[in-house]
């Protein structure tokens, strides 16, 4: 194939249209529901104070913002595809901004700005605590600012869509790999997304990752999930080839949301079988490496013990029958076996590491 038959081909993958809109247009398009940027993005896009500030100021001063790319939904409804910081920052120092609970948001109040110093304490209206406020002009010359949108059309292809996030928010500021995922599930099935939150949400799996605050907060329990999901039932000759664990996890999601309700069911009886299983029998200790010749659990969560134990018990799940001694026993001849002793993983990548644990896991809990 050449590149100009190549370009035939993807160029009709995707229709866009493009056109200037005022802030005040904009505005008044997210106040009637008609632009949707996310409100659950708002606790993974971390802007800083000076990023807001830095925005509010460029459009004051009349700087060109970069183009607001946007996804037609099928009910006509724009879905953000890049620019949920800018328009999230515009609509809270507007006042409109509102949160998942559908709230608003207590307006911006600017910091220091690098070139106008004055803005420093100001908001766009009036509001208690503030040192002051835009004039009635400069409020009128901030809604008549106008942005470039570019909109996805409803007609375009899901895979197109998908290519298209992913590249413009890969290098944005986003704080890990898997709250772009989120992001990327969200913008193409908002069932998928609350689905797998939901899951990983559950007390069971919670209590056996046993996961630090902090780990949490960047939604890597959301990560082990989709690993779950994903690998539990990859054949063996895919996991010999799987490269890094975080592009292959990325490269799932669009699968992942073409999954049917029936297979959804499945996959969660199979999770929820997992890990109240193993919650049982070894609870918060399940996801640490156990010495046996101290007979205890030591260290935090390892990603050998998930991949072998979680991944190993999942892959019979829900038909499968096992007991809690089953998988105490399973526990100990893991951590009892030479090939994974505590140094095993140390400076091995994922991919490495995966297909010998989760081959293992499958072997472990075939008799």
């Amino acid at each position: 194939m050449t590149l100009e038959s190549e370009l035939a081909v993807y160029r009709q993958r995707i229709t866009t249209d493009s056109y200037p809109m005022s802030i005040s247009e904009i505005a008044n398009l997210y106040k009637d529901g008609e632009i949707d940027i996310h409100p659950e993005f708002q606790r993974i896009f971390r802007w800083s104070d000076l990023q807001r500030t830095q925005l509010i100021e460029s459009i004051l001063l009349g700087i060109p913002l970069p183009s607001i790319f946007v996804a037609q939904s099928e009910n006509g409804i724009w879905d953000v595809v890049d620019g949920v910081q800018r328009l999230s920052t515009i609509f809270q120092f507007m006042g409109i901004l509102r949160d998942e609970e559908d709230d608003l948001v207590p307006p911006l109040v600017c910091g220091s700005a690098p070139f106008l110093s004055s803005l420093e304490g100001m908001t766009y209206e009036p509001t208690e605590g503030a040192k002051g406020a835009l004039t009635r002009p400069q409020q009128l010359d901030f809604k008549r600012s106008r942005v470039d949108i570019k909109i996805i059309k409803r007609e375009s292809d899901k895979r197109a869509k998908y290519d298209l996030f992913q590249r413009l928010n890969s290098l944005g500021s986003i704080a890990t790999p898997q709250e772009l995922r989120n992001c990327l599930l969200v913008s193409l099935s908002r069932t998928h997304f609350d689905w797998l939150q939901d899951i990983a949400s559950s007390d069971a799996f919670q209590r056996v990752l046993n996961l630090p605050g902090r780990l949490i907060d960047e939604q890597y329990h959301l990560e082990l999930a989709l690993r779950f999901v994903t690998l539990r039932r990859l054949p063996e000759r895919r996991i010999s080839s799987i490269g890094n664990i975080g592009d292959f996890l990325s490269g799932e999601i669009l699968p992942f949301t073409e999954k049917s309700y029936s297979e959804l069911r499945g996959e969660q009886e199979a999770f929820e079988s997992c890990f109240t299983l193993l919650n049982a029998a070894l609870g918060p200790d399940a996801m640490r490496k156990w010495n046996p010749d101290r007979d205890r659990t030591e260290g935090a969560f390892s990603s050998t013990a998930f991949e072998v134990l979680a991944l190993g018990l999942g892959f019979y799940l829900p038909q499968g029958d096992f007991t809690v001694d089953q998988v105490r026993d399973a526990r100990r001849s893991l951590w009892s076996d030479a090939q994974f002793s505590p140094g095993f993983a140390t400076g091995m990548r994922a991919d490495q590491r995966m297909k010998k644990t989760i081959p293992y896991g499958r072997q472990l809990f075939s008799a």
